[in-house]
């Protein structure tokens, strides 16, 4: 009775609220009340199971919410009372429509609702939020943007210490990760691992869950490996497989996969590294993988596979033919288990099989085994989709038994075969980068060997792999990381070039190797690359690159954190922003006339670099050592080097390394006896050539300006300085050298010229800084007492009418030194110069309190900057490790902005070296033209000082100083 009382008195209610409704109509101030009384009462038939209706009642109760917008008082209990329904109706139906729309509310209402409020103490309960959060959790996955911004919803309603908010990212990573896994977008894969991450962090040790996270999280960062080539996430993978390995000990039903995870990242690793114990234990763990899971058990194929592979690759490091006969076997008795021809994995195992085969036919030369190879990648091709990632090891193994077959019978058929499956798995865009660039240079390789037509496209599509790689890095510090990470990058602009030269396209050769060597500063050069042409046609887009443009440049300051969550969180911005700066690119390419925008440039746009005189590159490659003479007009020339070999040009190099070293303990008076005679060997062997060119085919008058642009072995030896030191046949005098002949100037890059030519045609007021530092209050190197008497000395020949400023002692800082840079047009800098061969972006210049690094004056923007005399030592030495790009701090200068530069190629004594300052100042700034000063003298001031002080600076000390730039 009692029941049927209570029925009673609600239908009773609700037909009072019904009748107060009908006397307040939609603009009645108590309308929206009176809906919510109505729906309330609904509601409660509603809970006690009378489902008529439900949809009346949230009707009523989003009528009420529409009356009470955002900002009105009323508007928390609205939320309140129309979630509280939308979850009564989910509770009974389960319609996800519903759960969503009660998060969204609910999202709203808590912030609204101030901590400890009596509104917000009931939403969150148990049957509240609480409730939204579990029924949301329990959804399956929808990658749909409406799918993921229910679960960031969801997060945003159990922040951290919510006993939900552990799963609420865990449902939020892997959403990412399935969107990932569809579309192929890696800004999901990088969410998703910074998610995973954050997870592993908040899930203590102890929690059964932990070691799904770290698993899912091991697997996110392998993925992301296969694809960028980052060391540090395979790292990072094997260090989160060994954290999981205890927490599934023997007999836990997944402690051979633990084990298998495991020694497969160890595999990739040691292919990389070839650090033997790497494959040994990786041998080992899947030898115990193996005995975890007996037959019978699912995956034993895969472990069969795996122990297969990592004794294939020990054979090849070791050429163990033990190892390679087990392989064999274990590869056989894995596809007997895959017996169905459609099966996911049987076409690992077949090219597994193919390339132990490929192996044992280089030992044995049995041809059944070679046959046999190349019908197992056959039939692995066609058991794959034409997109499939794995379709790359196909064509690898594929292109290994026709190479094999063709070493042993040469048959232009097979190699032509091989080539074509080199082609098909380094341009295979679903593989990622490191395997298809690994493919690309072995496939430039083989077709040096073989004399292949193919070498040349091999070459263009190492340089698009790499560049595309290398573009993909955030900050300089990460690109050239990318640049060193694998062999072969190091010489695969001169080895291009130099294809490109002996199949006589010499046009070809100045962009593929002009394409290469630009590779490590092309970004900061593009991001401040001149919009004038782009502001005369379309200001709203030249702004919006321009403002697009310093935003990437400010974001690569933050990328190479040692915290890796933090590293990723700024890659990932840093990507987002990439993506809207290629967007706008794109955009300004289908403009007319901007086809070409910051694309690699073609020869005829390179050619501008020569516009005041001819740009020499020098080319040191395996293949042939030559020159190619770009001139100011026409076709470039070719000077070949036929009795010069890479290996000479490297003992060259050391021979100079090591006499500059000795000629420095040497006496004013000493004779430069070993000295003399290897600038004697680089006019004979190199600059002779070049100069007969120039004098003879070119006609280019004498004391015209040239330019040098060295590669490789040859960016280490004073070219500039090569001299005969002979007298002439008829004894009348000396023979010229290079300088008496021309007026010599270095470039790092065509590029790197043709950019200080377009940024020199605005001029403003010249202002002059001079920076000093003896070193006596910055504890490093020894003290430069002649450094204050040469900063006078500076100042003394300088204009009357520019703007003057001096820093040196306590106030030449490094803050101090980057501000001076940026404000003055000129700038003289006297300080210890230190190059890092290891790291050169940390070489650098000495100040008071910390040194002033290339990556801080790349970074640093100076629009106005004109010219830069660097009175250091090593200011001008290059980087060893990539001897293919020019990593130095005069460089860095240059491509910061500075359009002529003036730097040191080795230590040079502070005592002597104000001579050479004092006599360039002289000449530079000697009958001015209306009293301007012009940075393009540089050159000419600098070969007019140098011959000035031969009597008073020793050889060795006069040939360190060198022009870059215009």
């Amino acid at each position: 009775m009692r029941g049927r009382g209570e029925v009673h008195i609600l239908h009773d209610a609700m037909n009072y609220f019904e009748s107060v409704l009908d006397q307040c109509p939609v603009d009645h101030p108590d309308h929206a009340a009176a809906l919510t009384n109505l729906a309330c009462a609904r509601l409660q038939g509603y809970i006690r199971k009378d489902f008529r209706g439900s949809y009346i009642v949230i009707s009523l109760l989003s009528d009420a919410l529409a009356l009470r917008p955002r900002g009105h008082p009323d508007r928390p209990i609205s939320l309140y009372h129309l979630t509280e329904a939308l979850i009564w109706r989910y509770s009974y139906h389960a319609t996800s429509a519903d759960i969503y729309k009660s998060a969204q509310f609910c999202y709203e209402l808590l912030l609204l609702c101030s901590e400890g409020s009596y509104l917000r103490n009931i939403a969150i309960g148990k049957n509240g939020v609480d409730y939204v959060i579990r029924a949301c959790n329990n959804l399956p996955i929808d990658t749909s943007d409406e799918g993921i911004y229910l679960r960031r919803l969801v997060l945003e309603l159990c922040p951290p210490g919510n006993q939900h908010n552990t799963s609420a990212l865990d449902k939020l990573a892997k959403t990412v990760k399935a969107r990932f896994q569809q579309c192929g977008n890696f800004d999901d894969l990088d969410q998703n691992i910074q998610l995973g991450r954050e997870i592993v962090f908040k899930c203590p040790e102890g929690n059964p869950n932990r070691v799904t996270y770290l698993i899912n999280l091991a697997v996110s960062l392998r993925r992301r490996f296969d694809h960028r080539g980052k060391f540090h996430d395979l790292d990072e993978v094997i260090a989160l497989y060994e954290e999981a390995l205890p927490l599934r000990p023997v007999g836990h039903e997944y402690h051979d996969a633990s084990l298998d995870g495991v020694g497969r990242a160890l595999l990739v690793r040691f292919n990389d590294s070839s650090d033997i114990d790497d494959v040994n234990r990786a041998t080992g763990l899947f030898r115990k993988a193996l005995a975890s899971c007996p037959p019978g058990r699912p995956n034993r194929d895969t472990r069969l596979n795996n122990l297969a592979a990592a004794l294939i690759t020990r054979h090849e490091k070791l050429h163990s033919s033990d190892d390679l006969d087990e392989a064999i076997d274990l590869c056989r008795k894995s596809l007997l288990l895959l017996k169905e021809d459609d099966h996911p994995e049987r076409h690992r195992n077949l090219f597994n099989l193919s390339m132990a085969l490929c192996s044992r036919f280089a030992q044995t030369r049995k041809n059944a085994d070679v046959e046999e190879a190349i019908g197992l990648c056959q039939q692995s091709l066609v058991t794959l989709p034409p997109l499939h990632p794995d379709r790359y090891f196909s064509y690898k193994w594929l292109k290994e038994a026709y190479l094999s077959r063709h070493r042993n019978l040469p048959k232009a058929a097979d190699l032509s075969l091989a080539v074509e499956n080199f082609k098909l798995a380094s341009k295979h865009a679903t593989q990622g980068f490191p395997e298809r660039f690994k493919e690309a240079i072995e496939w430039a390789r083989q077709s040096e060997v073989y004399e292949h037509e193919s070498a040349l496209e091999a070459y263009q599509t190492c340089l698009e792999l790499f560049d595309n790689h290398v573009m993909s890095r955030s900050s300089i510090i990460l690109r050239r990381d990318a640049a060193t990470a694998f062999d072969g990058t190091q010489s695969l602009p001169v080895d291009a070039a130099s294809c490109a030269i002996r199949r006589n396209d010499l046009q070809q050769g100045v962009e593929l190797e002009e394409q290469g060597r630009d590779m490590q500063w092309s970004l900061a050069s593009r991001l401040r690359t001149p919009l004038d042409d782009l502001n005369s046609i379309n200001i709203p887009l030249a702004d919006k690159l321009s403002e697009l443009s310093k935003r990437l440049s400010e974001t690569q300051s933050s990328v190479g954190s040692a915290d890796r969550a933090a590293a990723d969180r700024a890659a990932i911005a840093y990507k987002k922003l990439q993506t809207q700066w290629e967007a706008v690119v794109a955009e300004i390419r289908n403009l007319q006339g901007f086809s070409r925008f910051l694309l690699p440039p073609l020869y005829e746009d390179l050619q501008a670099a020569a516009r005041h005189g001819p740009v020499i590159i020098l080319i040191a490659s395996e293949y042939s050592c030559d020159a190619i003479i770009v001139p100011m007009s026409g076709q470039p020339r070719h000077v070949p080097f036929p009795s010069l070999t890479l290996t000479d040009l490297e003992m060259l190099k050391k021979q100079f390394a090591n006499v500059i070293r000795d000629t420095a303990r040497m006496g004013p008076e000493e004779p430069r006896t070993a000295l003399i005679a290897l600038l004697q060997m680089i006019w004979d062997e190199v600059m002779l050539p070049i100069v007969n060119v120039l004098q003879h085919d070119l006609k280019l008058p004498s004391r015209s300006r040239i330019w040098l642009c060295p590669t490789a072995a040859f960016a280490s030896i004073p070219l500039h300085a090569a001299h005969p030191f002979r007298m002439n046949a008829d004894r009348s005098g000396r023979e010229p050298c290079l300088e008496d002949i021309y007026i010599c100037s270095y470039t790092p890059t065509l590029s790197a010229l043709v950019r200080a030519q377009q940024t020199m045609t605005t001029r403003v007021a010249p202002s002059f800084v001079v920076i000093g530092q003896d070193q006596s209050s910055a504890g490093q190197g020894t003290v430069l007492p002649a450094v204050g008497g040469e900063l006078e000395l500076v100042h003394k020949h300088l204009p009357p009418n520019v703007k003057f400023t001096h820093l040196s002692g306590d106030e030449a800082t490094q803050a101090s030194a980057l501000e001076a840079l940026r404000c003055n047009t000129w700038v003289h800098l006297a300080c210890h110069g230190k190059q890092d061969p290891v790291h050169p972006s940390n070489s650098r210049f000495a100040m008071s309190n910390k040194p002033l690094t290339l990556l801080d004056i790349v970074e640093n923007n100076v629009p106005q900057a004109e010219f830069a005399f660097l009175s250091a030592c090593h200011a001008a030495r290059g980087d060893e490790k990539t001897p293919d790009e020019v990593i130095h701090l005069a460089a860095g200068l240059q491509f910061s902005g500075f359009k002529s530069v003036i730097g040191t190629l080795w230590e040079v004594d502070d005592a002597v070296a104000k001579h050479v300052v004092e006599a360039f100042y002289e000449n530079m700034f000697k009958d001015l033209d209306e009293g301007v000063m012009d940075c393009t003298k540089a050159a000419c001031a600098l070969n007019k000082a140098t011959y000035a002080v031969k009597k008073k600076v020793p050889l060795e000390q006069r040939i360190g100083f060198v022009h870059i730039g215009l």
